[in-house]
């Protein structure tokens, strides 16, 4: 896709951003992820059951989440599990081997215009859950827990929806998340500890989310921060590490902010500060 800019700004912070490796890329010693989309809500309707039940399981669809938040919407429909299986088996013999449904997942809208709010909308699912064609889930991931909040936390950040939005006209598909310049960070970073601490108390707010808080080192999901002042609090540092990662200066960040019309002016003070 072809970036459009509309300023020497544009171009100078795009240039700045994309020295880091974008997410398609194959990087050796470091995580890499394969993209994938699951149940489409035409083509496999006949699987889906309008009522929750024994061995059933939520299905997701874009509209059920915010950002590092997957209790945005109840669930409209649930898949029996061993329907989901065959599904997602395809022609592969089900031997009760491992399926990405049953590990938490980073899952981002598939939906959206430029001239949205925001665009990259991403959290991490619960495990046991399925989705539909309306979100784009991370599949083959070989990081780890840690790395999988730290992908989130950048993801829904400022910064990088505001490279999306150079490309972006209507909705997300598969290769514009690919060509996203996104920092791949390992635990040697001075930035990982920071962003995953913070990125977990958002996700990990229900108990279905006690593994994953434990994985990287928060007991369990009473640590979760829940109320809203906490939360924006955490959102915005999020927001401003992500723009030192980057190496942005104050100025390109201010211009990034800018960008953002539908953002509440308060939102942008506390990223900047």
């Amino acid at each position: 896709s072809v970036m459009e800019f509309k300023s020497v700004m544009d171009m100078r912070t795009a240039e700045k951003m994309l020295r880091f490796p974008l997410l398609g890329q194959r990087i050796n010693g470091g995580w890499n992820l394969v993209l994938r989309q699951e149940f489409h809500m035409t083509n496999d309707s006949g699987l889906f059951k309008p009522q929750p039940g024994k061995g059933r399981l939520p299905l997701y669809e874009g509209k059920m989440i915010w950002q590092f938040d997957h209790l945005y919407s109840a669930p409209r429909y649930w898949v029996a599990e061993g329907e989901a299986r065959m599904a997602l088996l395809g022609r592969l013999q089900d031997k009760g081997q491992p399926l990405p449904y049953e590990r938490y997942q980073v899952a981002f809208r598939s939906a959206g215009e430029n001239t949205n709010e925001r665009n990259l909308i991403c959290t991490v699912l619960p495990q046991r859950v399925v989705c539909g064609n309306s979100l784009i889930l991370v599949d083959d991931f070989q990081g780890d827990n840690g790395q999988l909040l730290s992908l989130c936390a950048t993801l829904n950040s400022f910064v990088a929806d505001y490279l999306l939005r150079l490309k972006i006209q209507r909705n997300l598909n598969l290769f514009l998340i690919y060509q996203m310049p996104i920092p791949r960070l390992d635990r040697k970073s001075t930035y990982f500890r920071e962003m995953v601490d913070r990125a977990c108390r958002l996700v990990c707010t229900t108990p279905e989310y006690d593994g994953l808080a434990k994985a990287v080192g928060l007991k369990s999901h009473n640590s979760g921060a829940t109320e809203p002042a906490e939360r924006d609090r955490l959102r915005a540092e999020l927001d401003g590490l992500n723009a030192h990662l980057y190496g942005l200066t104050e100025e390109e960040f201010a211009h990034i902010l800018a960008t953002f019309p539908l953002v509440p002016d308060p939102v942008k003070v506390a990223a900047r500060n």
